[in-house]
């Protein structure tokens, strides 16, 4: 019989279950954010499971890197907007109001 390859779902189950000391030493606030870590690293479960590195925390760490490059992306957009509502001051259609 072959061997059974384990889902990526329990590789990261595994990887929280490791860290989980860790994680109950943590302020509630730093327990939330640690949580969110891989709560994003499950946003990529079919990549991670396709690439299957030899070291899986190498890819729950890229995973939660391209989330945070995601935030940070829309946050610049956002902050790129409103600079730019500022310079050039309300829209015609706010004006009009």
């Amino acid at each position: 019989m072959g061997r059974t390859v384990r889902t990526f779902t329990n590789i990261i189950d595994d990887e929280i279950a490791s860290w989980s000391t860790y994680r109950h030493a943590l302020r509630k606030e730093d327990q939330e954010a640690f949580d969110d870590l891989f709560r994003a690293a499950r946003h990529h479960l079919a990549e991670n499971f396709y690439a299957m590195r030899t070291v899986p925390f190498e890819s729950i760490m890229i995973s939660v890197a391209i989330e945070q490059q995601k935030s940070i992306k829309a946050l610049q957009k956002q902050v790129a907007d409103l600079e730019a509502r500022v310079v050039n001051g309300p829209s015609s259609r706010q004006a009009e109001s």
